[in-house]
């Protein structure tokens, strides 16, 4: 975007680091650009969204972060919360002094920016919601549990590839071996009680009394083949939020941001559009 980037590292308010970059806008960007921060998916980093950033430049100005368990950020023992890494997001934003944003999350971080959503509204200029649901299902609780289970017993690099059938279709798995690559290596690096603990968060998470609560604008976002929270979960989440059906992806699976970054970067330039015409309203 400008061609820097600042990296660094912030506490949250029981002493975790975070780990994040900040990209700031193009310097032919509008004044007061809006800033969007971006919310990964489970037992991955910040890098999820190295294709998304690129792209919003000259529109806004993007944080990514590791959250807590994951990445370069602390990794402290459970139980984790998504209300939890709620207040963790609101504690980074402190930290570079950012009033409010819009948020988006893919997949866990979709969960993620749901809770955010609903507990700081006033810090929340828009949302977007990208391959994740309100609440996994009654059997969410023991399906998790046995991925953790599955991940303690063989370890994490048994669980790959399940994951990258499940985040991408054949097609751009056979284009992109590099980056199925750097994933393993993501992925694999995880801390397993770090991993255990975040997997028993999202078997526990339940959304759907709040999701009523996120403040307009909101979207959501699915891929067309996602098999992990598929279009008729995204489709209930849109409902739940009530700003519009949720838009579906063709030819994509579950991780959307770097299958389709595109459609991506179009549904959050839509949310700068129309929280900035809400802010001129109010």
């Amino acid at each position: 975007m400008t061609g820097t980037t600042i990296d660094g590292e912030a506490p949250t308010r029981d002493g975790v680091a975070l780990s994040y970059t900040h990209t700031p806008a193009a310097r032919d960007a509008p004044p007061d650009p809006p800033r969007v921060v971006l919310v990964h998916s489970l037992a991955l980093d910040r890098s999820l969204w190295s294709r998304v950033v690129p792209l919003l430049a000259g529109r806004a100005e993007a944080l990514t972060y590791d959250c807590r368990g994951h990445g370069r950020s602390g990794r402290p023992q459970g139980p984790y919360s998504v209300e939890q890494f709620a207040d963790d997001l609101a504690d980074l934003m402190d930290h570079l002094g950012w009033r409010d944003a819009i948020v988006a999350g893919c997949s866990m971080g979709g969960c993620v920016a749901q809770a955010f959503a609903a507990r700081h509204r006033d810090r929340t200029r828009a949302a977007l919601f990208v391959d994740t649901t309100a609440w996994y299902g009654p059997t969410a609780a023991a399906d998790w549990a046995g991925r953790a289970a599955k991940a303690r017993r063989e370890g994490l690099g048994a669980l790959i590839p399940f994951q990258l059938t499940r985040w991408f279709g054949d097609a751009f798995r056979q284009r992109e071996p590099e980056l199925m690559e750097r994933l393993r290596a993501v992925f694999t690096a995880n801390d397993l009680s770090a991993y255990e603990a975040t997997c028993a968060m999202l078997g526990a998470a339940d959304l759907r009394a709040s999701a009523p609560t996120v403040p307009r604008p909101a979207a959501v976002l699915v891929g067309q083949d996602d098999l992990a929270t598929p279009p008729a979960m995204a489709r209930a989440l849109a409902d739940l939020v009530g700003d519009g059906p949720a838009t579906v992806v063709p030819g994509t699976r579950h991780l959307t941001p770097l299958e389709n970054p595109e459609a991506v970067a179009a549904a959050l330039a839509a949310l700068v559009r129309r929280s900035s015409r809400a802010g001129a309203a109010s």
